[in-house]
């Protein structure tokens, strides 16, 4: 997977979304973001890509290829295009090449997202987050993820013990239990990102 020099990649990637396509003859690319706050993926001007890898031991070949490292590409242009986020990389520049991208992670460096405004968030700060039961105080679980349901976002939370806090909480087949809590001002009263952690009032059992 050729790319721009050998830079060493930054340690604060966060991964934004994955080329699903090719985007006409010139090879440009199309991108489904992660998530609907794709202002970051569009104003980059360097993306990093990541081949997939498979989920077996990689082989020695896999590894001179370059798979699950990442490559660094400028941008020279991008734009929304529906959900979707189309753009032109330097060197890419048929559409035999861009299809050779698809499946790829685009990954920018967190130093380069500007400051979230007022209450706004970034969906990376939320993950890993301890919420906590409004008033009460009591443990809830830890945010795994963060979804979107086109209206607003929604915290995929693993339930956690009280009793052991590094401990899952798990049902009947050993399945971990998660809940999904609405990230709307009604459900969530406090957000603390420097102490990782969340208040929310939302029903346990909903």
């Amino acid at each position: 997977m050729a790319g721009q020099g050998a830079s060493a990649a930054p340690s604060d990637l966060v991964e934004l979304g994955r080329i699903v396509s090719g985007y006409g003859v010139r090879g440009w690319v199309k991108i489904q973001p992660h998530s609907a706050q794709s202002d970051v993926l569009r104003k980059a001007s360097i993306w990093w890509l990541r081949k997939p890898v498979a989920p077996v031991k990689r082989s020695v070949k896999q590894e001179a290829d370059g798979v699950g490292s990442a490559v660094q590409y400028k941008i020279v242009t991008s734009r929304t295009q529906g959900s979707t986020v189309v753009a032109q990389l330097e060197s890419i520049n048929d559409r035999d090449q861009a299809e050779s991208l698809v499946g790829c992670t685009v990954h920018v460096s967190k130093a380069l997202f500007p400051p979230a405004k007022g209450d706004e968030y970034y969906w990376v700060d939320l993950e890993s987050c301890v919420v906590y039961e409004t008033g009460t105080q009591s443990l809830i679980g830890i945010v795994s993820e963060v979804l979107d349901n086109g209206a607003h976002a929604i915290l995929r939370v693993q339930r956690l013990s009280s009793l052991d806090p590094q401990a899952p909480i798990v049902d009947e087949k050993g399945k971990v239990v998660e809940i999904l809590v609405p990230f709307v001002e009604a459900h969530v009263q406090h957000v603390d990102i420097q102490a990782k952690k969340i208040d929310t009032d939302w029903p346990l059992d909903f």
